[in-house]
């Protein structure tokens, strides 16, 4: 695939408008709208939702950014300023994803909303809006493998590498595509959010291990592979048992 064009999508008044800031707010809108339709179908209001998304987006932002500047803490803590500058990238999906379900999960507690059944409307939402986003990292030239010769690879800095920003964005799709499909059947509740889990932890594990840029654990260990490992046998436990329960019970059926 072909080298990434410039950083800079245009200017307005002297301020550079990146292209990777317009990719993240478009998957954030493009997640957005996909819950608001997910939702009406469980039976909730659009109003719900947006009241969610008030609270849940900012906080991802804020968990994205924290992770990611908690695992380069050499670095920024010799640059304080720039924990600030997102404009240059720096945002961590597995942050983002668990301050933002934490938030939604406490507002669930608040509001009196089932947590499964809010988590389910939005995991195919959160699958989507990666495979958005991840093109953020195409422009910003970041995310990427080491060298490659096939084909598809990118060309950074005159070597071609593993475009690994593409293929979580294709898993990501597909993923996405799969969770609707099956969401369409009757189910146990917590079922979609936990095939969600496992199934990107599954990808996230193997493409990482291809990436140049990884943030690490005591200087040997990528934590991405790390918690992906962790979240894949924990969501997997959990799905089974839930579904053993529901078996027996026939209790959590929506």
């Amino acid at each position: 695939m072909p080298s990434p064009p410039e950083r800079v999508a245009f200017s307005v008044f002297g301020i550079d408008i990146m292209w990777y800031a317009i990719i993240v707010v478009a998957a954030l809108l493009v997640g957005v709208v996909v819950v608001c339709g997910r939702a009406r179908r469980y039976g909730y209001k659009t109003d719900t939702v947006i009241d969610f998304m008030l609270f849940c987006i900012p906080a991802g932002i804020v968990g994205a950014r924290l992770y990611y500047v908690l695992f380069n803490l050499e670095y920024f803590s010799q640059e304080p300023l720039q924990v600030f500058n997102t404009r240059a990238g720096g945002l961590a999906i597995h942050g983002g994803l668990i301050l933002g379900i934490l938030v939604a999960l406490l507002l669930c507690r608040l509001w009196d909303i089932p947590p499964l059944k809010a988590l389910d409307i939005a995991a195919p939402a959160f699958a989507l809006a990666q495979a958005i986003g991840r093109w953020g990292n195409y422009f910003n030239q970041e995310a990427h493998g080491g060298p490659t010769e096939l084909p598809w690879g990118m060309i950074v800095g005159g070597e071609k590498v593993h475009p690994t920003f593409l293929y979580e964005s294709l898993w990501c799709l597909l993923l996405f595509l799969l969770l609707s499909r099956i969401d369409r059947r009757r189910g146990f509740s917590g079922r979609i959010f936990l095939l969600y889990c496992i199934l990107y932890s599954f990808e996230r594990f193997f493409v990482e291990q291809l990436r140049t840029d990884s943030l690490m654990l005591f200087g040997e260990i990528r934590q991405a592979q790390a918690l992906s490992a962790a979240v894949f046998v924990v969501c997997l436990v959990a799905y089974f048992i839930l579904r053993h329960k529901d078996r027996r019970h026939g209790a959590m059926y929506y």
